[in-house]
């Protein structure tokens, strides 16, 4: 279904009611509205990081950084690879999606090495929810890395859970699940209650807490 008014502020709207939009292929100019039977989701409390992974944070194999280069970010993420040689990112969702980064609604989490970037993830951040958009990587654990770096930050902030919309095996191995939609909506009408904090960031004794965990 187009959605030719669609705003950002409309897409906030959708976000606190549990709907996201999404295109059938970066070609694409038109959106449609997506609400998931079943919603994936990682627990903040129970977030995991998998033993190898725990390593590569510590090495400071990346340098990571948060809202230096949203724009840098949705681009690898719109942008096709081998083996994923379609995206659901088009240029209506990067405008979008851009304008909340500029309102602060929208964070990006970027991975450079030697001054490249090389992965690196963007969600929307509504009250204590931090919707997971999407993640690249170029580099081998790099887009990993940066989620590691996300759910600290988001923890120190006082989060209640990621929003990763579908499940994967990979995002299994943090921690996340599948809860059917009419509870999802119950956890995300009770943490939309409350209020969180993106800014101030998380210090290096947040980031080793969820590394011991």
């Amino acid at each position: 279904m187009e959605m030719p008014d669609l705003t950002p502020d409309m897409l906030l709207k959708a976000y606190a009611v549990g709907v996201f939009p999404m295109a059938e292929d970066r070609g694409d100019p038109e959106l449609f509205w997506v609400d998931p039977r079943m919603r994936g989701i990682i627990p903040l409390e129970r977030f995991h990081v998998p033993r190898r992974l725990r390593r590569t944070v510590r090495s400071g194999r990346f340098e990571v950084t948060f809202d230096r280069d949203f724009e840098g970010v949705i681009e690898g993420c719109a942008a096709s690879t081998a083996g994923r040689p379609r995206t659901w990112i088009n240029d209506r969702i990067i405008e979008l999606y851009t304008s909340l980064h500029h309102s602060r609604h929208a964070h990006s989490v970027e991975c450079r090495r030697d001054g490249e970037l090389v992965g690196g993830l963007y969600g929307v951040s509504l009250k204590r929810v931090f919707f997971g958009e999407s993640m690249f990587s170029e580099a081998h654990d790099a887009s990993k890395v940066a989620l590691v770096h996300l759910a600290a930050r988001l923890i120190a902030g006082g989060y209640s859970f990621i929003d990763t919309q579908f499940i994967t095996k990979h995002l299994s191995r943090f921690g996340a699940v599948e809860v059917p939609r009419n509870e999802y909506r119950v956890m995300l009408a009770e943490a939309l209650r409350g209020e969180a904090t993106f800014a101030n960031g998380a210090g290096a004794e947040d980031l080793e807490a969820i590394l011991r965990r």
